[in-house]
């Protein structure tokens, strides 16, 4: 029974590392930029967007399609460096064990 009082506060220590790293990821803002860098969008580490940046040279009229799509490739890139953040702060956190296929932490 030893053992299983120990797991137990393993368990009861890991939920608290990650109650905590969840916070830190909320505080985190990260910004992906797309058209070398004509757009840029910076979000939460909960990928809620915080800011756009457009360049102004983008701003005519016959070029709504392009920054439509710059806007849409820039929030991308700006979630998968987030995504990428998450994966090694989790790592740290589990010791670098790896998490099982399709796990994904509740943000």
């Amino acid at each position: 029974m030893k053992n299983l009082g120990q797991m137990m506060r393993q368990a009861q220590e890991m939920q608290e590392r990650l109650a905590q790293m969840q916070a830190n990821m909320a505080e985190l803002q990260v910004t992906g930029t797309a058209g070398g860098g004509l757009v840029e969008v910076t979000v939460t580490g909960k990928t809620e967007a915080k800011r756009v940046h457009i360049d102004p040279s983008l701003l005519n009229g016959s070029e709504a399609g392009v920054l439509e799509d710059l806007l849409v490739a820039a929030f991308n890139d700006a979630r998968g460096k987030v995504e990428v953040q998450m994966a090694e702060r989790m790592s740290e956190l589990t010791g670098g064990l790896p998490l099982p296929p399709g796990f994904k932490l509740p943000f």
